[in-house]
């Protein structure tokens, strides 16, 4: 991991499309502006982690879907 000390106002650059901007430290919460192309999905890492866990529970539940399917044609 690397790790980056930036102040109020300082900019980090991901490639050549993402920028992170800190917009300002109050206590123990920090504010980051993010630019990047419409594309790039941005998500909390939490909501992230929601998703793929919604994503691999509705994939299980095809797959089920499909077994019960090809059950019934026989």
């Amino acid at each position: 991991m690397l790790v980056l000390k930036r102040k109020t106002g300082e900019a980090i650059q991901i490639g050549d499309d993402i920028e992170l901007m800190i917009l300002a430290i109050e206590g123990d919460q920090i504010k980051i502006g993010i630019k990047a192309p419409r594309q790039v999905d941005i998500h909390r890492k939490e909501v992230y982690l929601s998703i793929q866990e919604e994503n691999t529970e509705a994939s299980r539940s095809t797959g089920l879907i499909g077994q019960l399917l090809k059950q019934q044609e026989k």
